[in-house]
């Protein structure tokens, strides 16, 4: 009985394998990778030549992968996945003197965590080149894992029945990076503004700001465990909005210590963690092996130690209770 011979295949073929998977077209491919149609329809067809198995099948004026290109496409990812570290190395063994990590972090993150970062490699490491884009966590893991980004920063609430660090990230690297803290956004002249913490119970017959839909799915059920249906009157994703709604008595609202963090003090509300200390947890995501590569690793030990527990307050300073419900000013920050 004959041998089998193992076909030849080559990095180059793979990534381009990769690249159709991830963009759904030989034409957004071949930008994606810097190259020409013709030639990334040339390599499809040489790579199929060798192999003896389609890897590309017609569907009307696009194509799509068979179950071939479905198998070689999962195997593009671990062959990039190991270049990148071998080349990452590489760059260690030269002094990092030259390096690129891709980014994606939530909005909030944007406005406090990412920008701290960026400038911190700028000034330690000059060499290492960073590419940002904003995603909410369940797109930022997609992104990883289509090898679209290197690095992702999301957060998950417990109990978070659509966690996105659970099926979607299975086969990453998710890395707690710290514990977040929930905190409630009061008017300064609100009766519960007195109290130290307040129990989330208190707070059944007012007015709610919702946030973004997950904040606002975390909300619904945190309410519910406290035994109340909150009633969201008012739904924006703009934290500086929450706050000025807040400030003029429209309702109250839940927000992330991060979130507070980006807007700044705002002296006509009031900030209360719950009696509850409820929280949402942040991590990193990367796909495995991508700690080798010498850019990504130093961007992750800078990541930690500026947004690691040891580098941030668990929460926003908390403004002194009002000393009576007509009260319209606070102190402190938020």
């Amino acid at each position: 009985m004959p041998a089998l011979v193992q076909p030849e295949l080559d990095s180059t073929m793979l990534r381009v394998v990769g690249a159709l998977a991830d963009c759904g077209s030989i034409t957004a491919a071949a930008a994606a990778l810097g190259d020409s149609q013709p030639a990334v329809s040339q390599q499809l067809r040489r790579l199929e030549q060798r192999i003896g198995m389609a890897v590309i099948e017609r569907i009307g004026r696009g194509v799509r992968l068979t179950e071939t290109g479905r198998l070689l496409a999962r195997h593009a990812t671990i062959v990039s996945g190991a270049l990148d570290a071998a080349a990452g190395e590489l760059s260690e063994l030269r002094g990092l003197r030259a390096g690129r990590v891709r980014l994606a972090a939530f909005p909030s993150a944007s406005a406090t965590i990412v920008p701290r970062l960026l400038a911190d490699l700028q000034r330690r490491h000059p060499g290492i080149s960073v590419t940002y884009l904003e995603a909410e966590p369940p797109e930022a893991v997609a992104l990883v894992r289509q090898n679209q980004a290197d690095l992702a920063i999301t957060f998950s609430y417990p109990g978070d029945r659509v966690d996105p660090h659970r099926d979607s990230a299975e086969g990453l690297v998710v890395t707690r990076l710290r514990r977040d803290e929930m905190m409630l956004v009061l008017p300064a002249g609100h009766a519960l503004a007195r109290n130290g913490v307040v129990d989330l119970g208190d707070l059944a017959e007012e007015n709610w700001i919702g946030g973004c839909p997950r904040c606002r799915g975390h909300l619904l059920e945190l309410c519910g465990h406290n035994g109340f249906t909150p009633r969201i009157s008012y739904e924006t994703d703009n934290a500086a909005a929450v706050l000025g709604l807040v400030a003029a008595g429209i309702g109250v609202a839940m927000l992330p210590a991060l979130a507070l963090d980006s807007v700044g003090a705002q002296p006509l509300v009031a900030i209360r963690p719950t009696r509850g200390r409820d929280h949402r947890t942040l991590h990193t995501v990367t796909v495995t092996g991508a700690a080798g590569v010498a850019a990504i690793a130093v961007t992750l030990r800078r990541l930690a130690a500026l947004a690691g527990p040891e580098a941030a307050p668990a929460a926003p300073p908390v403004s002194p209770p009002a000393p009576h419900p007509e009260a319209t000013r606070i102190g402190g920050d938020v």
